[in-house]
Formats: C-alpha cells, structure tokens, sequence
C-alpha cells in the first residue's frame, strides 16, 4: 500500500556543521558593514533571524526592501542555536523561490544572537540577487543550485 509522506506543518530546517548552524538576518548596508568587519553586532542590532534562506530572501525582499538591504549568514554554535530556540519564536511560512508560502511552516527567532555564540559572519546579498535575476530570466534550473541545502534539524533531548 502507498503511504504518503508529507513534511509536518512546523519544521526547523536548517544549513549546519558538526559544531553550527547557519541562521540569516536582514539589515541596513551601515550595520552590515560593522556586523561584517567585527564579526559581531552591535547591541539591538540584530533582533531576529531565520535559518532557512528562502524565508530570508522573502523578508528582505531578495535585500531590496529599505533598512534590508544586505541579508548576512550568520554561523552560530550548535548550543547558542538550541538556546536561542528557547527564547521568542514564531512560526512563518516557508516560502518557494519566488516567495510563495509553502504548506508548512518555518522558524523565526525573535530576540539578540550572543556574541559569543556567533562563529562567522558572511555577507550572501550577491547570492540572493543572483537568484532573483535567474528567476526573472526564468532560469530556475540554475536558481536552484544557488539555494544552500538546508535539512530538518533535529532538536537535541534534554
């Protein structure tokens, strides 16, 4: 007999390592700049953050809405993750390339990442707008191949 197998309607996906996991936030070109060349935030400066890139590239509008104009990838510690997952989140939905929500939905962490937490920081605007162009040109076939793979992340016991 076939059995359907659905994603569940709530998910946290995320790109990770042995030791991080890959979280993005959308900002101005100003704290972009000084998130980039510190390697941390300034305080109040980065308030919320999503691990999947297309919800990302949803909320900043591929980083061409005002105030979000560079989308940064933030890698943080495995533990600064599960304990950001214990502070204020909300539950958006997962959206395709060309933003269309999805039947299930994706994370949202709303609250500060701990400097001590953050492991690198990388600027993925160029990425974005690369997508976005190949979309406009009706090039998924590549878009698709920019787009970080991002599985279900498992929540650790305890």
């Amino acid at each position: 007999m076939f059995e359907e197998r659905r994603v569940p309607d709530r998910q946290v996906r995320a790109m990770r390592t042995e030791t991080t996991v890959r979280v993005y936030l959308a900002c101005s070109p100003a704290d972009a700049d000084a998130a980039l060349g510190k390697q941390v935030f300034e305080r109040g400066g980065a308030t919320g953050f999503v691990p999947s890139f297309r919800v990302a590239a949803y909320l900043s509008g591929n980083g061409r809405k005002p105030e979000h104009e560079r989308v940064l990838a933030v890698d943080i510690t495995r533990e600064g993750f599960e304990r950001a997952l214990l502070e204020h989140t909300e539950w958006v939905p997962e959206r395709d390339l060309d933003h269309t929500a999805l039947n299930f939905q994706a994370i949202r962490i709303v609250g500060e990442l701990a400097d001590e937490w953050i492991t690198t920081i990388t600027d993925v605007t160029p990425v974005m707008r690369d997508i976005a162009g190949l979309l406009a040109t009706d090039q998924l076939h590549l878009a698709v191949k920019l787009v970080p793979h991002e599985p279900p992340y498992e929540l650790q016991a305890g």
